[in-house]
Formats: C-alpha cells, structure tokens, sequence
C-alpha cells in the first residue's frame, strides 16, 4: 500500500503545501508574499504574520488538488529549520496539531537536506535521480554547501561560505544596480542579452573547498560608484552587460570550488538544488560538464528549485519508512545543522 505525505514549507516568506504518493508529487502549492518588495527584502515579522494568513488555505487547496481526505494521511512532514524563527514557528505549529488532531507521525525536515532530496522526486519529465554517492552544490539566498551525500540521511558539509550565500551575492548586486527585489531572476534574465566578458570582477582566494562572496560585492559596489561619479546612466547603458559578468562570476567562482572537491573525492556524479539551482548560467555551466564526458550531472526541476513543500514531502516520505518520527516536544531552529 502506498504511502500519502503532506508537507509543509515554511522557512522564509513562502508558504507552501505538497502531498505526495510515495515519491509522486499530487500537488504542490505555495503562495507569494509580495509585500517584501516594497522593503528591497524579506521583513521577519512581515512574513510570518503572511504565514498566518496563507498556511491554512494553502494546506486546504493542497488536499483538493490531491483528490485525498485528511484521514487518508499517514503522516505530516515539516520544516524545522533552518529559516526565520517566526515562519518555522507558523509551519511548525500547524504541523503539531494537525498531526495531533488526525492521531498520525509528525516528521521535522531539515530544510537544506530536503533541497537534496528533492532530486528523488519521481516525476515523468525528470526520472534520473544520481546513485550514492554523489556531490550537491546547495546554493540560495542563505546558503552556500557542498555535500558529500552517502546515503538519504548520510550527508556531510565538505565546503561551504564562510560570509555571504551566492544567492544573496546575486541579490545584493541586483539592489546595487536598482533591480527590485528578488533580484537574483532578474540578472539571470538580462544576462541572456549580455556580454559576459565585458566586464571582470576579481574570484576570492579561499583555502580548501569554502567559498566567499562578501568581497565580489563590495568590489561591484566600488565599481558602479567609480563609474556613475562619470556617467550617471551608466547602469542602465550596461545592464545586459553588468548582469551578464556578474552571473559570469559568480558562476565561475561555484564551479571552480565544485571541481576542486570532484577531484578531491573522485567523484563524478555531481548535482545542484537549492533556489539559485534555477539560475540559467549555472545549469549551463555544469550540462558543459557533462557533455565534456567529466560528470554525470543531475538538476532538480525548475518547480523543485525554489522553496516549496514537495521537497519536505519527499524527505517525510524516506523518514517515515525508516520510522524516524518526532514528537510535541520538536522546537525549530534557525541555523543549520
């Protein structure tokens, strides 16, 4: 008999619902807080207040989608860190009691293991899931890892930032340039037009397998400043072109750590999840890899890249056949671990 998950996803300023049928996503909703648009990022109090709002229609809407009655559930997975204290606390909340109502397993999902796991999704489109063990390259606005991944739940840090996560690099050069927020989309968006060469932003030394992005932001900020003093539209004259060197480095800056731990480990099965997964430069970069013969790459559908509850659905899913439940106790975290 096949087993149904409902996950819930509520770390930053989305709120979303999945259930699942074994590894078959049923549905998958989020909804958008776009009040955090008018701030140039997301408003803690703002978003969980959002979440409020947004979790209990959204669960609702899930259900329906899925064609299942609560009481066909076998268990509730939620994310329980890492995120904003207030937003996990929404999600974290709701799970308990549903649980508790409807008398079935309470799963708590790391969020950054569960990007991992949405690689697993079976879907029609996307059926090739990497044997173990491989290497993910994690990249969004809050982190920046890559993971030696032994087993489902066996997986170990071997590099990450040691400041700033390549997604908030991408946003906070956006805000520089006047993109509103997000703007990490935006700069994938007008790269495609650009010349990534025309302009060049220095790569950070960093020891061993970590990656920094602090200083590739102060040196955009430097520079834009330099070059408005003499042409104030400057930035709108290069738009293509700033966008395009900057997703340039960045991406370059991923891959050259990402090589690194491949020849470190001897691995060649190499993936990427996380919210900057979607990003255009970067896929590219690593299908070149594959077709060069080097690895055997897999990416997560674009629907799996960004926050979204199928991905904690799915982690549920492997939890609950190991019987890895938690209890009324769990508290969330904010920080990884």
């Amino acid at each position: 008999m096949g087993v149904y998950i409902l996950g819930i996803e509520s770390s930053c300023d989305d709120t979303s619902a999945a259930v699942i049928y074994d590894r078959k996503v049923l549905a998958n909703l989020i909804a958008n807080q776009d009040i955090h648009k008018n701030y140039g990022g997301v408003v803690p109090e703002l978003a969980s207040r959002a979440h409020q709002q947004n979790i209990v229609p959204v669960i609702d809407k899930a259900l329906r989608d899925a064609n299942i009655h609560k009481n066909q559930l076998h268990a509730i997975a939620f994310t329980n860190g890492p995120g904003l204290l207030g937003s996990l606390l929404v999600g974290a909340s709701f799970a308990k009691s549903f649980s508790l109502a409807l008398n079935i397993p309470l799963i708590e999902v790391n969020h950054m293991h569960a990007h991992i796991l949405s690689l697993f999704i079976e879907d029609e489109q996307h059926k090739k899931a990497p044997d173990f063990p491989f290497l993910c390259l994690t990249v969004s606005g809050g982190h920046t890892q890559i993971v030696l991944v032994k087993d489902f739940f066996d997986m170990t840090v071997i590099g990450q930032t040691i400041d700033d996560a390549a997604g908030e690099a991408f946003d906070k050069a956006a805000k520089i340039m006047g993109l509103p927020y997000p703007g990490g989309p935006l700069i994938d968006k007008y790269a495609q037009e650009g010349n990534a060469k025309a302009f060049r932003f220095p790569h950070p030394v960093v020891p061993g397998l970590d990656y920094s992005f602090s200083g590739l932001k102060t040196s955009i900020l430097y520079f834009l400043r330099d070059q408005l003093a003499s042409d104030p539209i400057f930035i709108e004259n290069n738009k293509n072109d700033l966008s395009a060197s900057i997703q340039k480095t960045i991406v370059d800056v991923l891959m050259k750590q990402l090589k690194k731990a491949a020849r470190q480990t001897g691995i060649r099965r190499i993936a990427i999840a996380g919210g900057v997964s979607a990003n255009s430069g970067l896929r590219k970069a690593l299908l070149h890899e594959e077709e060069r013969g080097n690895w055997d790459v897999y990416i997560p559908k674009f629907a799996y890249c960004t926050d979204n509850a199928a991905m904690i659905a799915i982690a549920g899913y492997y939890k609950y056949l190991r019987n890895d439940f938690t209890d009324q106790q769990v508290v969330p975290f904010t920080r990884y671990k």
